[in-house]
């Protein structure tokens, strides 16, 4: 459904839609737990969400706020919550209000219940997934490559890789607006009423090209450019990250030692916006590595040879959504917990009386975590 899921009943054996007569939510996803996610539980997350992100877009968009790395930060923010957003009033009207086994008319409804819970979610999903990336290369740049930095992490060019990610992402998702095509047709429903529904078909065009290479070069393409190379990037640049911290650990003991205080504290901060960015990166790894497994297993499994089971991979995907979901409004409270600076802020903006006056060089001196501007940019986020 949401956070760039696929639907196995539609992606997995796509003649089945030959035996569909019309487009019937209850047939796609396991309804017994559907329901409680996404009926009763992920209002709740929305609500959060909207909160969570919005602070950070409020919190980060702020002047002395404004650096190469908040702004890829305040993008992910965006791109989450409309992967969310979008698809939720459909959520409401099918789970929550319990409309999920009623035919779907009319057809206008049918397409957009298509783009807004299935394409929309998926442009934006891989856009966070590709900003992610970007955040993490930019910070290796930062901490093993600092003088390349002063080029190529300004904030023009992280704009720029920013609106490029949003074109890309747009681009993978775009043959999934055409793909399909809805017709209304008439079908007996209870108490022998006649109710016009949608009967869904696929596109000329993609009958022309052939349903298996169209849907086996969309999801090779997911598995490679949007799960797998992003997920092993993101883990060998993490460790990459971690040595980077350990070593500078180690160094700054040694000047703590021989009592260059300011060195010893540039070093620190620099630790504390690895370190934060090491548990962003972690928390969407432990998410999304499920979502790039099952993906890889649905690819063998149309592709190559049958291994899945299908009403099980429904249930796996709908939880590996779920807890995408989850995850949205996790890095608000991380900021929050490791930032310094983002909580002061956050409470000048929203809490009264708090830090009336900023002093001794004024909280806006500081980057987003715990640590002043320098003219190296090694702790600038």
């Amino acid at each position: 459904m949401t956070g760039g899921c696929m639907n196995f009943w539609e992606g997995s054996n796509a003649t089945n839609w030959s035996r569909v007569l019309y487009l019937n939510v209850t047939c796609e996803l396991p309804i017994r737990y559907a329901q409680p996610m996404y009926g009763y539980v992920v209002p709740f997350l929305l609500v959060v969400t909207i909160i969570a992100n919005t602070l950070i877009v409020v919190v980060l968009s702020k002047r002395h706020m404004r650096t190469p790395t908040n702004a890829v930060l305040m993008a992910m923010a965006l791109s989450d919550m409309f992967t969310l957003l979008f698809p939720a009033p459909w959520l409401f009207y099918m789970y929550t209000f319990g409309n999920h086994y009623k035919p779907l008319s009319p057809v206008g409804a049918c397409y957009a219940w298509n783009i807004m819970n299935e394409v929309i979610p998926a442009m934006f999903h891989t856009a966070s997934i590709w900003l992610t990336l970007a955040l993490a290369v930019q910070r290796y740049i930062y901490v093993c490559h600092a003088p390349v930095a002063r080029t190529w992490c300004t904030m023009p060019r992280v704009l720029k890789c920013v609106g490029l990610i949003a074109l890309l992402a747009t681009l993978h998702q775009s043959t999934r607006f055409v793909d399909r095509v809805y017709d209304s047709v008439e079908v007996p429903w209870q108490d022998d009423e006649v109710v016009a529904v949608c009967r869904p078909s696929w596109a000329a065009w993609v009958d022309y090209i052939g349903l298996d290479l169209y849907f086996t070069f969309y999801f090779c393409f997911r598995v490679v450019f949007v799960h797998a190379v992003p997920c092993v990037s993101l883990v060998v640049l993490n460790v990459l990250l971690f040595r980077a911290m350990r070593e500078a650990q180690l160094k700054r003991e040694k000047l703590f030692k021989e009592n260059r205080k300011n060195e010893c504290k540039r070093l620190r901060d620099s630790n504390c916006t690895t370190l934060m960015l090491i548990v962003v990166v972690t928390v969407f790894l432990l998410v999304e590595i499920p979502l790039a497994v099952v993906t890889v297993l649905h690819i063998i499994s149309s592709s190559i040879t049958e291994i899945l089971d299908y009403s099980i991979a429904n249930v796996l995907i709908l939880f590996t959504n779920f807890f995408i979901i989850v995850s949205y409004p996790i890095n608000f409270a991380i900021y929050c917990g490791m930032s310094r600076q983002f909580r002061e802020t956050f409470k000048e903006l929203f809490v009264r009386g708090t830090v009336a006056a900023r002093t001794n060089g004024g909280s806006s001196r500081y980057s987003l975590v715990n640590g002043p501007r320098t003219c190296t940019n090694e702790t600038v986020l």
